[in-house]
């Protein structure tokens, strides 16, 4: 499926899909031997969300031997890879809370539990801004599991393709307070200008010591569409039937860590594999994956 500006999904499809492939990998993740995460939310999510294939991965249906070669490898991988990224934000949350940041905006929230499943500091708000069929979805779910915020938790429905700072507002976002910001696994399905407005609206929106995780894929050869390729591929060989290979936006963007220097942020880079190693995780080394092992995650500070 290829983009477009003005395209729509459910969980069930599109960039919509993503976000219930990345709840399973949580869900596979958290009943690791040795996990380094926890969500114990994620698996009935996925079961709600309905779509067969990504429920037979969180119930452990899905065997090595249904798989081509190589499909083991890449669900371990996804899983890892998903694990460590959760596990970045989630650390990047928590630190926030120590420094006394009690304002947190999830920015394209989808199936993410934090504010139900992290230990919120008291007084903690958390925001999540997502397309209203996605915010209605899992506020019913979780309320059908019998599940409680652990923050004050208030929604934001809206795409982000509208004025989402001023339904923000609308929802009680202090501006004079200093905020946490989370653009997880976002900025490749973003045009490379809307990238740009996103950084922009969250500099406006931010008093000074605010912070800000997000991560981004290096300059290379590797356009964002065969980025994509890649990224399906390594689904379908473990038996997805979805296609997931037209969700990324080409073109030139501008480089995250330089874009917000220049903004007034202090921000701080790792490459995805050095986060492996941090969080106890091996990274194959195979050239192959290079794109998948440089990702880098960012955080930031404002002023």
């Amino acid at each position: 499926m290829t983009r477009t500006d003005q395209d729509s999904w459910d969980l069930a499809s599109s960039v919509g899909a993503t976000a219930t492939m990345v709840a399973a990998a949580r869900a596979v993740a958290s009943n690791d031997a040795n996990p380094i995460i926890n969500d114990p939310f994620a698996a009935p999510l996925v079961r709600a969300v309905g779509l067969e294939f990504f429920r037979r991965v969180v119930d452990g249906e899905i065997a090595a031997s249904e798989t081509p070669d190589g499909g083991e490898r890449d669900l371990q991988l996804e899983t890892d890879s998903i694990a460590v990224r959760t596990r970045f934000f989630d650390d990047f949350f928590l630190n926030a809370a120590r420094d006394g940041v009690r304002q947190s905006v999830i920015l394209a929230a989808g199936l993410d539990a934090r504010a139900y499943r992290l230990s919120w500091p008291n007084g903690s708000v958390v925001y999540e801004v997502d397309q209203p069929q996605v915010i209605e979805f899992k506020t019913s779910t979780m309320s059908s599991l019998g599940a409680a915020p652990a923050a004050e938790r208030r929604t934001v429905s809206i795409d982000l393709r509208e004025d989402w700072p001023a339904a923000l507002r609308s929802s009680g976002f202090d501006v004079t307070q200093p905020t946490a910001w989370s653009a997880e696994g976002l900025l490749m399905y973003l045009p490379p200008e809307a990238q740009d407005r996103l950084f922009d609206n969250i500099t406006e929106l931010s008093a000074t010591g605010s912070q800000l995780a997000t991560e981004y894929h290096p300059e290379s050869d590797t356009t964002m569409s065969e980025r994509a390729k890649q990224f399906n591929d390594r689904w379908s060989n473990i038996g997805c039937d979805i296609d997931l290979s037209g969700l990324f936006f080409d073109g030139d963007r501008s480089n995250v860590v330089d874009y917000l220097t220049g903004r007034g942020w202090q921000v701080h880079t790792r490459p995805r594999r050095e986060l492996f190693g941090e969080y106890g995780r091996v990274f194959p080394d195979d050239d192959s994956l290079a794109q998948l092992r440089n990702i880098v995650a960012v955080s930031a500070k404002l002023g």
